[in-house]
């Protein structure tokens, strides 16, 4: 049986970036199991490769959620990244850090080491920025952060929609002011993807003590004496087995994450014993907490030349691009596709903005899985703080089967309510002139008149914008999972690095956050052997 001193279970955003870390260190050796392939071929390289893999299974878990009543009873999707670099290869690229008084709150809690303060070197050492050299931003990190190298010429008209509403705008989302509309910064390099594996693990290939495993789906941790001391995983039809001298480091993601403690025997009792799994430590608030941004999109028609879409003009240009992107990685291959966007107040006295917009190039009805003829754009807003607490179940003890994921969308009242607001704003901005004369059809939202009848259309399209945090919470009260250490409570040896350590949700994009917490978490690791 293969012997290391690390394994890392799931090569996601965070798992990578510890792997890569704790590698850099020649007198350890570290294990990274990856259920996905290598994340390393044209479709996840390509930007415009996303709108392949979103709708699709393409590098991707495309989980559902169970029925939701806060949603009429639909099931909402769910896009998990099924590669190396995780969600990071199939993501829309987005660098948004979050608001500073987010990681405060953490703190605020009794997460010691977790404030803004705390957590800035690590966001600082992860990033090279192309674009900006100030006290908020690193230069000399593994992760490229760039501007577009597509920019859309349409994106001026979404830029001038938001002036003409007097709405405030700023240069760099993760600055000192995360309030305003602007341009995005994205994980891209030389006009090509910088997903978590190219950024960490991809530049060292011959490292000998950092060994990569993929198509390696983990089934169990293995313990011994009541301490995590490695992990079975299924490769093809053969069952395998690797040890961990001193710890195992789960980074499956808050969907799957929690899965795997629970087949393995951890969590609530009485859930282990109802699915037939032995307990090795029973952790209630395994599963628990599950927060994600709920989401609304805005869908118009539109005969502007420079938007993305489906005709014969339309293939013909992009015929054109993609040359243009074999030659010199710039035009529209390298979009996004949400290239612009913003963070605003629903409320002016409020301490932070609590929605934020992704304004797309493209129209985008149902996740990109519902295709419309024609050109257009589109313009998502999302409510960054819900108050909805959702859950991870076990569908049985059989690790390959999906766990049963439930956000609880619009269970607690006042998440309607505020998205009712951020409706209002979003659709003046749509309806500005600088838009208006580009739109030759509103989809859905023309003729919405009262609260009533956008609380009914809100019910009957949101769903997530790929965000889930939480389910395995870091604290020391009784519903916690891990510590502000990482390390899960009563459990030698094993420790979770990513988004389910989130007490809460951050108000953005969560892809940087589980780079910055795969930072943070080597350099802790490192400090205890």
């Amino acid at each position: 049986m293969p012997q290391f001193d690390y394994v890392v279970v799931g090569g996601g955003s965070s798992g990578c970036v510890v792997a890569s870390r704790l590698s850099e260190d020649p007198r350890v050796n570290v294990c990274l199991l990856e259920a996905g392939n290598a994340g390393d071929n044209w479709v996840v390289n390509t930007p415009m490769a996303t709108a392949l893999m979103l709708p699709t299974k393409i590098n991707n878990w495309g989980f559902e959620t169970v029925p939701q009543p806060g949603l009429n009873g639909r099931r909402g999707y769910q896009p998990r990244g099924r590669a190396l670099g995780g969600s990071s290869a199939i993501n829309a690229m987005v660098y948004i850090r979050g608001h500073h008084s987010d990681y405060d709150h953490w703190a605020g809690l009794g997460n010691h080491g977790w404030s803004y303060a705390d957590v800035l070197p690590y966001f600082k050492k992860a990033e090279c920025n192309e674009d900006f050299r100030d006290q908020y931003h690193g230069t000399e990190g593994p992760l490229n952060v760039a501007r577009l190298r597509s920019r859309n010429p349409f994106i001026a008209h979404f830029l001038e929609a938001a002036a003409q509403l007097q709405l405030p705008s700023t240069e760099d989302f993760n600055g000192e002011r995360q309030e305003g509309v602007g341009t995005y910064q994205v994980t891209q390099k030389n006009g090509e993807r910088c997903s978590a594996a190219r950024a960490y693990i991809h530049p060292n290939p011959s490292r000998p003590n950092l060994h990569v495993v993929t198509g390696a789906r983990t089934r169990r941790i293995l313990f011994e004496n009541g301490r995590a001391a490695g992990a079975e995983y299924q490769r093809g039809d053969k069952l395998e087995r690797v040890t961990a001298g001193r710890e195992v480091i789960v980074s499956c993601g808050a969907l799957q994450t929690p899965q795997l403690l629970m087949v393995s025997g951890i969590g609530d009792a009485a859930h282990l014993a109802d699915r037939g799994i032995g307990v090795v430590r029973n952790l209630p608030g395994v599963g628990k907490n599950l927060q994600d941004h709920i989401d609304y999109v805005f869908v118009y028609q539109s005969k502007h030349a420079d938007l993305f879409g489906t005709s014969l003009a339309g293939a013909r240009r992009l015929l054109k691009e993609i040359g243009l992107y074999r030659k010199s990685r710039r035009g529209m291959v390298t979009s996004n596709f949400a290239e612009a966007g913003g963070f605003l107040k629903t409320d002016p006295d409020a301490a932070a903005p609590d929605i934020q917009l992704h304004f797309v190039v493209g129209m985008v009805d149902d996740h990109s899985r519902k295709k419309r003829l024609g050109h257009g754009f589109s313009c998502h807003v999302c409510l960054l703080r819900p108050k909805s607490r959702g859950s991870i179940e076990l569908k049985s003890k059989d690790p390959a089967a999906p766990p049963l994921i439930d956000p609880k969308f619009y269970d607690d009242p006042d998440d309607l309510e505020a998205m009712v607001k951020g409706f209002k704003i979003t659709r003046r901005i749509m309806e500005a002139p600088a838009l208006k004369m580009h739109s030759v059809r509103d989809f859905y939202t023309e003729h919405l008149d009262s609260d009533d009848e956008i609380r009914s259309e809100l019910r009957s399209r949101s769903d997530t914008i790929y965000h889930p945090v939480g389910t395995c919470r870091m604290g020391s009260d009784a519903g916690a999972v891990v510590d502000p250490e990482l390390r899960v409570h009563g459990v030698e040896g094993l420790r979770i690095v990513d988004a389910s350590i989130m007490p809460t949700l951050i108000g953005g994009n969560t892809n940087a956050a589980c780079i910055m917490i795969g930072e943070k978490a080597a350099d802790m690791i490192r400090s205890v052997h």
